[in-house]
């Protein structure tokens, strides 16, 4: 396996259709091709943000058709450079819902692994504002690790980042790389984007990969930005800041075992047993 990865990540402001966003990634993976790096990593709905669900009924496409995943294929295989696409918004034929799905394509344009969102924001909030992901989305039901000439990777999609049992899932299972690709509101993001990532990575020993969506998007969302890699220490080794465009870095890959042997919770986890407290009386 090779000692090191040069890694880049796509810092985008994506519209609401495809073309101008597919524009944006030629330009990038042509970039990052020119500048060394063996894989470029892009954000939550790279494809395209359009949260009016008429509009995206009409824009969404399958898989098999959806013109920002092949121009992703044909890039790779171009610039031979391996993509993780961040994730894509797709429908699948005759659901209801749409899937938010990542692919990792290899420097030959080949899919090697699809992951699709498991979890999905729902909630009321106190001031009367009710937000259902799950009216849009269908939730994915497995966690997807894929083997590549760097080791294994565990993926996942934004939202994901608050639920750490499918980090140490992944981590257990040798797991080296973590991707987590997003789209942050300003608030969520300010106040937890980087403690999250930087826990995932202390937690497991891992790496932990973020590409995210910035700025002032076409259907009115605004986007925290700050697409971070993390080494397995938890120190921020790249930060995008907010403005749109790409950031390179070089993971030194043995950092992962050296980390993982001077703490290895991995392998001190424990099994116990849960006991609830009752109350007086009771």
């Amino acid at each position: 396996m090779p000692e090191t990865l040069d890694i880049c990540m796509a810092q985008m402001n994506s519209t609401d259709a495809h073309a101008g966003n597919i524009e944006t990634v030629r330009g990038y993976v042509a970039e990052a091709s020119e500048q060394g790096a063996a894989l470029i990593c892009l954000p939550e709905a790279a494809n395209m943000m359009q949260r009016d669900r008429v509009k995206a009924a009409r824009i969404i496409q399958p898989e098999g058709s959806d013109p920002f995943l092949a121009a992703c294929r044909e890039l790779a295989h171009k610039h031979g450079i391996w993509i993780h696409t961040g994730s894509l918004a797709l429908r699948e034929d005759g659901a209801e819902r749409f899937t938010n799905r990542t692919f990792v394509i290899d420097q030959a344009g080949n899919i090697v692994a699809r992951y699709d969102k498991i979890h999905l924001f729902d909630v009321d909030l106190p001031d009367g504002i009710r937000r259902r992901e799950s009216e849009r989305y269908a939730p994915g039901g497995a966690a997807v690790m894929v083997d590549t000439p760097w080791g294994p990777w565990g993926l996942s999609i934004c939202y994901d980042i608050r639920f750490p049992a499918l980090y140490r899932g992944y981590a257990k299972a040798g797991a080296t790389i973590l991707f987590a690709p997003s789209a942050f509101a300003l608030v969520t993001g300010e106040g937890h984007w980087e403690t999250l990532l930087r826990a995932r990575a202390i937690e497991n020993g891992c790496f932990v990969v973020a590409a995210a969506q910035s700025g002032d998007h076409d259907d009115g969302r605004q986007t925290w930005g700050h697409s971070m890699i993390v080494d397995p220490w938890g120190a921020v080794i790249a930060d995008a800041g907010r403005q749109p465009g790409l950031t390179y870095a070089t993971l030194d890959l043995a950092m992962v075992e050296r980390t993982r042997g001077m703490i290895p919770s991995l392998v001190n986890e424990r099994d116990y047993e849960r006991r609830h407290r009752k109350t007086a009386g009771g």
